[in-house]
């Protein structure tokens, strides 16, 4: 029941913190959290050690619970990870994506919401879609980590929704190729497609710090 607890305080914790319910820079505290999501605290504080652990948190003694603040560094850092290897791996995934998926995707950007959340929800997906078909777990385990952290900086950038109608353009390119088969081309669009992400972030990100 206690490992289940944990759990629980966890994952809810943890989606909250991707999905900047929980602020940068921010404080938590415990027994509040506790109350919150209706666990004691033991479970509480042992899903904040392995948060902290994974780099969302930083429990400061006798200061308290902070949620990690997002660096232009995070930024760069992330972005180049997704720039050397999505493209990698759309290659390795084309020929194993199953068409009649791929064309679903076009349909559901085609009708995407232009919010935020929801269409980065449904950018996700379909990054990591294209990214399991690669069929290589070590690839799969690194960028599922990469596209959560990926989330925080996307969501507290609060992108506009020019640039989010750009995307939606954006992917139901790449998706065409895909449905076509030119892997090459896809490749190249969707490196394309990541610089263009990285920019708007980084132009929200360096604003804040001027």
């Amino acid at each position: 029941m206690k490992t289940n607890l944990k759990s629980k305080a966890y994952h809810i914790l943890k989606e909250r913190l991707i999905n900047c319910d929980y602020a940068p820079g921010s404080m938590l505290v415990e027994s509040e959290l506790a109350s919150e999501l209706d666990i004691s605290r033991t479970p509480i504080r042992e899903a904040i050690s392995l948060l902290e652990s994974e780099g969302y948190l930083i429990i400061a003694p006798k200061k308290g619970i902070f949620v990690t603040d997002i660096s232009i560094n995070d930024v760069a850092q992330i972005f180049q990870v997704r720039m050397e290897i999505e493209p990698i791996t759309l290659k390795m995934a084309g020929p194993n994506l199953p068409i009649d998926e791929l064309i679903n995707w076009r349909t559901e950007f085609e009708n995407a919401p232009d919010n935020l959340k929801d269409s980065y929800k449904i950018d996700a997906k379909m990054h990591l879609f294209i990214i399991e078909h690669c069929y290589n777990n070590y690839l799969i385990d690194m960028m599922n980590t990469v596209f959560e952290k990926n989330a925080r900086i996307v969501i507290s950038s609060r992108q506009n929704s020019a640039h989010v109608k750009d995307a939606k353009k954006e992917h139901i390119e790449i998706l065409n190729s895909l449905i076509k088969q030119d892997f090459e081309l896809a490749a190249n669009q969707m490196y394309s497609h990541i610089v263009n992400c990285r920019i708007a972030a980084i132009d929200h990100f360096y604003g804040i710090v001027k």
